[in-house]
């Protein structure tokens, strides 16, 4: 299996209102290094996975919604605990769809995708499934 991964960070608030979440329960901001990766099993003529231009584009188009935003206050998230691995699966599903419409200049082939969020540089969550 061949894979491309790109990288783009996102700035957001939020609460985890759970006590689980101890101290994270109250309202706290969060930079995410976010990872997407691109799987196929065979290259492009070209010896391509995707274009990367495509996918970062992608990639930066799924955020911009999430960009300094409040997620308390996002009707998406109604009801929803917004943990890093909810919003790695959030992000996977915004960008399931170009994938899968062929928009990242695969040609078709793209197989599978996974989403990192890295939350510290000791912790990170991700959510990857075939497409």
């Amino acid at each position: 299996m061949f894979a491309v991964e790109v990288r783009d960070h996102v700035m957001i608030a939020h609460s985890l209102p759970s006590p689980v979440f101890g101290p994270a329960q109250g309202m706290h901001g969060a930079t995410f290094v976010v990872d997407a990766a691109f799987f196929c099993e065979a290259l492009d003529e070209n010896g391509l996975v995707v274009d990367i231009g495509l996918a970062s584009a992608a990639l930066e188009e799924t955020l911009a919604p999430l960009r300094y935003a409040n997620l308390d206050e996002r009707p998406e998230f109604a009801g929803r605990i917004t943990t890093t691995e909810f919003l790695c699966q959030h992000i996977w599903s915004g960008l399931a769809e170009p994938a899968r419409a062929g928009r990242l200049g695969d040609g078709g082939r793209l197989r599978r995708l996974r989403v990192t969020l890295h939350e510290s540089h000791v912790a990170r969550g991700w959510y990857e499934a075939d497409l």
